[in-house]
């Protein structure tokens, strides 16, 4: 049949040779020379659409395809105005009567600009901001700045700590006014040296020597259950024979001439406990040879204890208000130093329920490790050459083998020390005589 395409109308049949007409009419097949190349698909003026393009066409016809908001293009009109900092576009000056239309204030972008203000100040001020929450937005007293952090020593000190603020100690706040705030913890005090040849001992030797006097050290003075008053033993197995015994011999009967804190801390948990369970440490370690083929380690530490009463701590300290040595004729108390007698409040002072107090212990040993074929000695225990040792803030007339802090919230008063005040945290000084009487502690 015809097609709209068509210049003329087709012959009836066209299977004549040449496209001529059977009918002998001699018309002609107007597609008899027609070639369908590249080049009449690329002049060709209709071309048939894809599938999908009539598939989505007659879609639409239907429905419309919706805009989701994306890119824009050049049919979709002009943009609306954006909102700035939340606010809405302005609409038009006049209502739809033609009467002005009275203009609003709004308060978003100066309210953001406050907040942003205050946010950036706070964070300068962060520490500031914690202490107003934690006191409640009260007024108070500022809280002082951390103290520096000091390394442990490498040499004699050539001077005391400098001057802290006589605050009270809390349980909350143990180290308050207290120089040793800022010293290590515990054995991270006890720095080794580097550990070298010497004598018979070559160089790893002395190096596992120096480990067992840190190791000492610790078991002797830092144990938790040792400083609660339980027996040391793990100190006493790293003793040589001789040593052992004595140290066995202070601890089962105490007395002024035997007192085993002149080897271990230790405190009657009844009188007082440890607050926190961190000890503060300063002080060195250093070794050379004895001359005799062995090895002589000395050590220099102060170790300060922050400590609260313990249940019986205002009755024990009320019944030594006077003992037997404080009696007329009694000997002098050994070496130490008492709490300042001018920091004593009354027992019925409800604010001092939380308050706690240090009691500082400087022990200076000299440990010494012989040639194992020269003396009968076991080369790897401990044996002392010399021991010296103080208390800041321990009572000096009490020899049961237990340190005994002063408390400032219990009425204990004693006899009166004779001996010179000194600072329990100078360090730059040497330790008094064993037979020096007992003094005051100018701070503590």
């Amino acid at each position: 049949m015809p097609i709209a395409e068509d210049p003329e109308p087709r012959p009836s049949r066209g299977d004549e040779p040449g496209g001529s007409d059977p009918s002998g009419t001699g018309a002609r097949d107007p597609f008899a020379d027609l070639v369908l190349d590249e080049e009449f698909v690329r002049n060709a003026t209709v071309k048939e659409p894809a599938g999908r393009t009539r598939m989505l066409s007659a879609r639409w016809k239907h429905t419309p395809p919706h805009d989701p908001g994306g890119r824009r293009s050049v049919n979709d009109g002009p943009a609306k105005p954006k909102r700035r900092f939340g606010r809405r576009p302005a609409g038009p000056a006049v209502d739809a009567w033609g009467n002005p239309r009275p203009r609003r204030r709004t308060w978003s972008a100066p309210l953001f600009v406050a907040l942003a203000t205050a946010v950036g100040l706070a964070a300068l001020n962060i520490d500031g901001l914690r202490r107003w929450y934690s006191d409640d937005g009260a007024t108070s007293t500022p809280a002082t700045a951390p103290a520096p952090t000091v390394a442990p020593e490498t040499a004699r000190p050539t001077a005391a700590p400098p001057a802290t603020p006589d605050d009270q100690p809390t349980v909350d706040h143990p180290w308050k006014g207290s120089p040793a705030e800022g010293w290590p913890n515990g054995a991270e005090a006890f720095v080794l040296p580097e550990a070298k040849a010497v004598g018979v001992f070559s160089a790893d030797e002395v190096a596992a020597q120096l480990q067992s006097v840190r190791t000492y050290l610790t078991a002797a003075n830092l144990d938790p259950q040792v400083i609660a008053g339980a027996r040391p033993e793990s100190a006493l197995a790293m003793l040589d024979r001789e040593d052992r015994a004595t140290a066995v011999a202070a601890l089962d009967h105490p007395a002024k001439d035997t007192d085993p804190t002149d080897w271990f801390t230790r405190f009657d948990p009844r009188e007082a406990a440890l607050v926190g369970g961190t000890v503060k440490v300063q002080g060195r370690i250093s070794f050379e040879g004895d001359g005799a083929g062995g090895v002589l380690v000395h050590t220099d530490f102060t170790f300060v204890y922050p400590l609260q009463p313990g249940p019986d701590a205002e009755k024990l300290a009320s019944s030594r208000r006077r003992t037997p040595d404080t009696a007329p004729g009694a000997t002098a108390a050994p070496a130490g130093l008492v709490a300042p007698t001018g920091l004593v409040a009354p027992a019925s002072d409800n604010t001092g329920s939380t308050w706690t107090a240090r009691t500082i212990v400087r022990k200076v040993d000299d440990i010494r490790f012989y040639d194992p074929k020269n003396h009968k000695v076991d080369a790897k225990k401990l044996v002392f050459d010399k021991r010296r040792w103080d208390a800041g803030n321990s009572d000096c007339n009490v020899h049961d083998g237990f340190l005994h802090p002063q408390f400032q919230q219990f009425s204990s008063h004693g006899p009166t020390p004779t001996g010179p005040t000194r600072d329990p945290y100078d360090r730059s000084r040497d330790l008094a005589p064993d037979n020096e009487e007992c003094g005051t502690a100018s701070r503590s």
